[in-house]
């Protein structure tokens, strides 16, 4: 074993070991669309005096996170998305009817009088005569019994002031005189002499007396209740911008004081843009279904290379399943809430994972069919060596897809531009670190490199031994494929225009909702019920099994729960299996962003392939994979099936993967071509196509197995995602062969470029290195 095999295996025994801890001790964190709960986006808008910017949404994220913890909801989750929204996750909420009617309300600051001490009396229980207390606080509809900061009951007066009159609240830390971290109040004009009657009046109570304190209320809860201080005269008061509250903050607490104070002066109006419920059967259905899928397609994706590839087939099957553990514990250890997209790209990356080791393979096969008497380690590590460029740029698309997901996706699509992102760099460590040093260690084995049928790399295998048998000359007339290229785009666009695309209501804004009802409900039915409960535009199709998906425009909660309830009548009890419901100024915003993220993805594939490749090259590229989104989108208008978010994620994967086989492709044109320059092109393009067509079969078949096993358990929530991907991975095959070499070779035709240098004698490179790089990797250099 050499040192660097050595290294690669301590390394790769070390990350798998930290990895099965972190799965043995960290649990994930499920999105909503897997646990079950409701999400809600708020948009905040500006009034006549206040600008919903990113300070005044933050002061509304304050106030409703106090309102949303007085519903007892269990780790809710509230966070700012841009400049002026908020998101709001309510975990287990199956209605959020509630949820919705407290954060709609706008904020309600007052301040109170202190009267006293409070009670908290049974009703049964009747009040002495004798007692000073008010006998009924709460039969005063502006009279309030509530808690203190420590839980102390107070009796509070009237409101005699509003949050519309503070002007300002700001935190200061007051070290010369002691006091800490302290809250200087700032009031308008006319509010600011109610603050100073009201300080006043408490001013004539003692020191320490409950009546000597101001109690601020926000949404009736008591967020701080001060003492006036002993300085302060009867009926003198505190002026506007002498108020200070002290306490023993910290700097966090007074800054919250702050913000809530001032947020309930300053309140932004925010309106329910988008709002998705998930039911809690449709998340563990999800999870379940992936796991089943996964299990599958990774078992037969390792049955298919171990059968074609024999032990280091096997090798890299056992890297595969280290793969699933360290891009699950990465997911873990950077804290990455897993969505129903998200789990699917972690899914689908298990069946790409096994791209780098076939493309390895298949180069270690053309070194031992080009020299037989070259040792099984020689070969091996030449594979690694000049498949290398490849393996970069392949995943360098598929990262660049991955982050375009991530950008400019909205909601879950963004987890599974994350899944997939972690899942490359993973695959590029078990292929390049795990397999590597398994098939190495393997490769320095007598019995291995003696039995040449069993470590599978030391004969051809049996697609390129009839490929070489045939010898087929694909591009004698290369236009015709162009032709046929162009057929399949003009049956597409006639898809999109005679059928029309079916946009999902996260493009035109609108409120789906599926049910599940106790007794079978036909649609017609369903319809009828709905139709007679005064929803007649709602149209109703069937759902998974036997459920109803009800699509309707504008349609408040409480419409919702009218049309479930007409439901109802005719299927019994009746389960809100999932919800969505997105506004239409959001609903252009997501259409409008997602032709955004093609074209971005266009221009940045093409920048990309265009410094690595010839400009020639990069086009042709670029053509196919426009050529495979709009082959897929006119199949989607043809089955009819729904243009949603995650079509968007399947789409942006199809432009990564359809470039991923156009540099596989020209990698090897270019390396060909550079040793033979004055071969025809044409030629040269052929030899290519046929020494990368087994890579090309043998990698699809691991993304198919993973994708039909999604196709076929995933359900309705997957279904479409899956379906996209397989039409995507196909005629992406097809166009990296007969769509975009074909489109190089007429672009060369016209070209004036010169040939690519040959491998290592690019520019300014010196002679003796260029030799020294061709040197095979265990040639000591010695001669005699």
């Amino acid at each position: 074993m050499t040192r660097a095999t050595a290294v690669r295996a301590v390394l790769a025994v070390a990350v798998l070991l930290v990895s099965v801890y972190i799965t043995l001790t960290m649990s994930p964190r499920l999105g909503l669309d897997l646990q079950g709960g409701t999400r809600i986006v708020l948009q905040a808008r500006d009034t006549a005096t206040v600008e919903a910017d990113r300070e005044t949404t933050d002061r509304t994220l304050e106030v409703l996170r106090q309102r949303i913890d007085s519903l007892g909801v269990s780790e809710p989750t509230l966070t700012r998305s841009g400049e002026d929204r908020i998101i709001v996750e309510l975990p287990d909420v199956q209605d959020p009817r509630q949820a919705a009617e407290v954060i709609g309300r706008t904020a309600q600051l007052t301040f109170h009088a202190v009267e006293g001490e409070g009670t908290d009396q049974p009703e049964e229980e009747t009040p002495a005569p004798e007692s000073t207390a008010d006998p009924a606080p709460d039969t005063d509809p502006d009279r309030l019994t509530l808690p203190d900061e420590q839980g102390r009951l107070l009796a509070l007066g009237e409101p005699r002031l509003s949050g519309a009159g503070v002007e300002d609240a700001t935190t200061a830390f007051d070290a010369q005189g002691g006091a800490g971290w302290t809250v200087s109040l700032e009031f308008r004009k006319g509010a600011g002499q109610d603050w100073k009657k009201l300080t006043g009046e408490a001013a004539c109570h003692p020191a320490g007396d409950d009546r000597r304190r101001v109690a601020i209320v926000l949404d009736e809860k008591v967020i701080s209740s001060p003492q006036v201080d002993p300085s302060v005269g009867c009926r003198a008061g505190l002026p506007s911008g002498a108020t200070q509250i002290t306490g023993s903050f910290s700097a966090d607490e007074a800054r919250d004081l702050a913000l809530l104070i001032k947020g309930g002066a300053l309140p932004v109006p925010v309106e329910i843009v988008e709002q998705r419920t998930v039911g809690p059967t449709l998340g563990a259905a999800a999870i379940d279904a992936s796991a089943q899928a996964a299990l599958i397609g990774a078992a037969a994706t390792a049955l298919f290379i171990t059968v074609v590839y024999r032990l280091f087939g096997a090798l890299a099957a056992v890297a595969l399943g280290a793969y699933g553990v360290i891009s699950y514990a990465a997911l873990l250890a950077l804290g990455v809430t897993l969505t129903l997209p998200g789990l699917a790209g972690f899914v689908l990356a298990i069946g790409m994972a096994v791209d780098a080791n076939v493309l390895v393979f298949e180069r270690a096969r053309e070194e031992c069919a080009d020299r037989p008497t070259r040792s099984l380690r020689s070969a091996l590590t030449t594979g690694f060596r000049k498949a290398w460029s490849a393996v970069a740029d392949s995943n360098a698309t598929t990262l660049i897809a991955a982050g375009l997901l991530f950008f400019l996706g909205s909601g879950p699509v963004k987890g599974f531009g994350v899944t997939l992102a972690i899942g490359v760099v993973a695959s590029m460590f078990s292929a390049l670190v795990i397999a590597r040093a398994l098939t190495e260690i393997a490769a320095n084995s007598r019995f291995v490199s003696d039995y040449r049928g069993v470590n599978g790399i030391a004969r051809p295998g049996a697609v390129r031994t009839w490929l070489v048998r045939k010898d087929p000359k694909l591009f004698r007339k290369s236009a015709r494929w162009l032709v046929v290229s162009a057929a399949l785009v003009v049956v597409a666009v006639a898809g999109i225009v005679v059928r029309g695309v079916d946009l999902g209501v996260e493009f035109t804004g609108g409120r789906l909702v599926e049910y599940s009802t106790s007794r079978p409900v036909d649609v017609e039915t369903a319809r009828a019920s709905i139709a007679a409960a005064g929803f007649g535009d709602a149209e109703v199709t069937t759902a998974g099994d036997g459920d109803l998906s009800v699509r309707t425009g504008k349609l408040d909660n409480d419409g919702e729960h009218a049309l479930r309830a007409a439901l109802a009548e005719e299927g019994g009890e009746t389960t809100k299996v999932r919800d969505e419901l997105i506004g239409p100024s959001l609903g252009d915003e997501l259409r409008r962003n997602a032709l955004i993220a093609l074209g971005v993805a266009v221009a940045v594939q093409l920048a990309y392939l265009a410094v690595r490749f010839r400009w020639t090259f990069a086009v042709a590229s670029v053509v196919a994979m426009v050529h495979d989104v709009i082959l897929v989108v006119g199949a989607f208008a043809w089955l009819g099936r729904p243009v949603d978010g995650i079509f968007l994620a399947a789409l942006l994967t199809v432009i990564g993967y359809s470039v991923n086989d156009s540099v596989v492709v020209f990698d090897r044109v270019r390396e060909l071509w550079g040793a033979n320059r004055r071969t025809p092109l044409d030629t040269i393009a052929r030899r290519a196509v046929l020494q990368t067509v087994p890579r090309t079969v043998n990698t699809g078949m691991g993304a198919l197995f993973i994708l039909a096993a999604l196709a076929v358990l995933g359900g309705d929530s997957l279904a479409d995602f899956a379906l996209a991907l397989l039409i995507g991975i196909v005629v992406g095959t097809w166009s990296s062969v007969f769509t975009a070499v074909p489109g190089a070779l007429a672009l060369e035709r016209s070209a004036k470029a010169p040939p690519p240098p040959a491998p290592g004698k690019g520019k300014g490179t010196p002679r003796g290195k260029a030799r020294a790089a061709r040197r095979d990797p265990l040639d000591n250099g010695a001669r005699v």
